[in-house]
């Protein structure tokens, strides 16, 4: 399988993308010569992160029976400071919200994500040091 997207320069420094899903926009901040008014091209990145391993988590919540009322993903992750700046270290944090939830298939569900669904993780794994936090919130 292979995808495809194509970027298009729009003026200064921004960039109208194009994939499967739709079109966005990338653009730098202003410290950075940019207006700020686009994605951010490495926080993107992270997003992509969160996507991909969210997509996993909830079919297979639902096939273990053990959905929940709410879920979301927040990614902590740190550059380095020589150029070329890359994350080498990524924090993914899965917040889980409802009552009486089903650790163990939860958290199996995120585990398969981790380390055998999600692409995008894998692929971060060749450059950062990724960990992993369950927290739940009771509602």
């Amino acid at each position: 399988m292979t995808n495809k997207v194509k970027t298009t320069w729009k003026g200064n420094m921004q960039f109208e993308s194009t994939n499967p899903g739709g079109n966005l926009l990338i653009d730098v901040g202003e410290d950075s010569g940019g207006e700020g008014k686009g994605y951010r091209p490495k926080a993107l990145m992270l997003s992509a992160l969160a996507g991909c391993s969210g997509v996993d988590v909830i079919p297979l919540l639902k096939k273990m029976r053990a959905e929940v009322d709410g879920f979301s993903i927040e990614i902590e992750a740190e550059l380095t400071e020589e150029h070329p700046k890359y994350y080498h270290k990524v924090k993914v944090n899965y917040n889980f919200y409802g009552k009486e939830f089903k650790k163990s298939k939860i958290e199996k569900a995120v585990k398969l994500s981790e380390e055998r669904y999600c692409g995008v993780m894998e692929m971060f794994r060749q450059f950062a040091e990724v960990t992993i936090e369950i927290q739940y919130f009771e509602e």
